[in-house]
C-alpha cells in the first residue's frame, strides 16, 4: 500500500487504466478529453513564471565569473549531446531503413504544406530568439525569448546587487518561485485523474491500430532514444562518480509524467524538485540548466527530426548528399532549440524538414498519426537528460549533494539560502 502512495504509482495506474477504459468504452471516452485537458493547462500556466524566476534567481545569484561557467558548461554538453543525437539517427537510420519500402495511405492535411510554407527559416528563427516585447512572449509562452530576457535581467540584477547590496528584488523573484513550486505541487494531486482523462480519450478515439503500420519508424526511434539513454547514464557515471544503480529511483516520479503527458514543459516542475531533493544537485545550478534545457535540451527531438528526414527520404527512394545530411541535422538541432517558436508543433516541423531539403512529405501523415508514440520517446529523453546535464554541470563545481542522492540527507527544493550563493561561488571561481 505504501507503494501506491507514490505519486509515479498512482499516475502509472491512472494510465493503465485509462487505456483500457477507453479501449471498453469506445468513442464515448472523448468526452473525457476536456478534464485532462484542464489538468494540462493548470501546469502550463505555471511554467512562465516559474522559468522566469528560476533564470533570474538563478542568475542574480551568481557572483564573479560564475554565471558565465555555469552557462557555458551548460550548453556546452546540451549542444553537444544534440550533435551526438543527430549523428545517430542518421546511423540508425541508414542501418535500419524505417522508410525504405514504406506503404502509407493516410490524407495529408493541405494546410500543413501551406503551414509549412510559412515557417521561418534559420535567420528568421534566430532573430526570434530575442522578441520585442517579453509580455507578448509571455502571453503566447513563446520560451526562447523569455529565457534570453530572464538571462539579461538575471546579470543586470546581479550588477545592481554589487553596486547597492539591495537584494529586495532578488528575494521578490525567490519567493515568486517557491510560490509558484507550491502551486505546482497542489496541482499534481489530480495528475492521475488528468492523465486517467488524457488516455482514455486517445483510446477511445484513434486506438492503437495505427502502430503496426509504423513499427520501423518507432522502432528506429525507440532505439536511439535507449542508447541515448544508456550514453547519457554512461557519462554521469564517469564524471561524478555516483552509482548508476540509484537512479531508476530518482527518475521514477518525472518519467511516469513525462511519458503520460508527452510534454517537457508539463513535466519541467516535478524534474526540477526531483533533480534537487532527489538527485542532490544545488537549487542555483537546477534553477540555471533546467530552465536552459526546457528548451535546449530536447535530445529526443533532434534524435526524431533527423529520423524524419531520413524516413522521408528513404520513402522516396532518394539518395540525400553529404551537404544534404549536415543540413538536416543542423536544422534538427536549430528546430529544437527554437521548437516552440515554430507554430504548430510537430506536423509542421515535419513539414518545415521536408520542404527545406526538397523531400516527399506524403509520408508526413503517417508520422503524424503515430506522433503520439514517438512523444512518449522523445519527452522520455528530453527530460531525464536534462537531469542528466544538470548533474554534470554541478559536479564541475561541487554542487552535488552527495548525501541526498545516496538517501541519507533530505532537502526541499523551496528552500533556497540566498546568502550562501556568492560564497558558494567565489569557491567555486577559485577552484577552477
Amino acid at each position: 500500500m505504501k507503494k501506491l502512495a507514490h505519486p509515479a504509482a498512482q499516475i502509472g495506474l491512472a494510465a493503465i487504466g485509462g487505456i483500457v477504459f477507453g479501449s471498453v468504452v469506445g468513442e464515448w471516452a472523448a468526452d473525457l478529453k476536456f478534464i485532462g485537458d484542464l489538468f494540462i493547462r493548470l501546469i502550463q500556466m505555471s511554467i512562465v513564471p516559474l522559468v522566469m524566476a528560476s533564470v533570474i534567481v538563478a542568475t542574480g545569484s551568481m557572483a564573479g565569473a560564475g554565471t558565465g561557467k555555469i552557462a557555458f558548461r551548460t550548453f556546452k554538453w546540451m549542444i553537444g549531446f544534440s550533435v551526438v543525437a543527430a549523428v545517430l539517427a542518421w546511423v540508425l537510420s541508414s542501418i535500419l531503413q524505417p522508410g525504405a519500402g514504406m506503404v502509407f495511405t493516410q490524407q495529408l492535411d493541405p494546410s500543413l504544406e501551406e503551414s509549412a510554407s510559412k515557417a521561418l527559416g534559420w535567420q528568421d528563427t534566430l532573430l526570434n530568439f530575442v522578441s520585442t516585447n517579453v509580455f507578448s512572449a509571455m502571453s503566447t509562452a513563446t520560451m526562447v525569448p523569455i529565457i534570453v530576457f530572464s538571462l539579461l535581467f538575471g546579470i543586470a540584477l546581479r550588477s545592481h546587487i554589487t553596486k547597492t547590496g539591495n537584494t529586495q528584488v532578488l528575494s521578490f523573484m525567490d519567493q515568486i518561485q517557491q510560490i509558484v513550486l507550491t502551486m505546482i505541487r497542489l496541482v499534481m494531486v489530480i495528475a492521475p485523474v488528468g492523465v486517467f482523462c488524457l488516455l482514455a480519450a486517445l483510446a477511445g478515439d484513434v486506438g492503437f491500430s495505427v502502430v503496426s503500420t509504423a513499427l520501423s519508424y518507432l522502432g528506429t526511434t525507440l532505439l536511439g532514444v535507449l542508447i541515448l539513454f544508456a550514453l547519457f547514464v554512461v557519462v554521469v557515471t564517469m564524471r561524478t562518480r555516483l552509482s548508476p544503480w540509484k537512479l531508476p529511483s530518482k527518475l521514477t516520479e518525472q518519467t511516469a509524467v513525462a511519458v503520460t503527458t508527452t510534454s517537457s514543459a508539463v513535466t519541467f516542475p516535478t524534474v526540477l524538485r526531483n533533480t534537487v531533493e532527489k538527485v542532490g544537485v544545488s537549487q542555483k545550478v537546477a534553477n540555471f540548466t533546467l530552465s536552459i534545457g526546457l528548451t535546449m535540451g530536447s535530445y529526443g527531438a533532434v534524435l526524431n527530426y533527423m529520423i524524419v528526414v531520413m524516413f522521408l527520404a528513404q520513402a522516396g527512394n532518394i539518395d540525400l548528399s553529404l551537404g544534404q545530411i549536415v543540413l538536416g541535422m543542423g536544422l534538427a538541432v536549430l528546430l529544437n532549440m527554437g521548437t516552440i517558436t515554430v507554430p504548430g508543433g510537430f506536423p509542421v516541423v515535419a513539414m518545415f524538414l521536408a520542404t527545406s531539403l526538397d523531400l516527399p512529405f506524403e509520408a508526413v501523415g503517417l508520422l503524424i498519426a503515430v506522433d503520439w508514440f514517438a512523444g512518449i520517446f522523445r519527452t522520455f529523453l528530453n527530460v531525464n537528460g536534462d537531469t542528466f546535464v544538470a548533474m554534470l554541470v554541478a559536479d564541475a563545481d561541487g554542487e552535488i549533494d552527495r548525501d541526498v542522492y545516496n538517501g541519507t540527507k533530505v532537502v526541499v527544493a523551496e528552500e533556497i539560502d540566498l546568502d550562501e550563493y556568492s560564497e558558494v561561488m567565489d569557491r567555486a571561481d577559485r577552484a577552477d
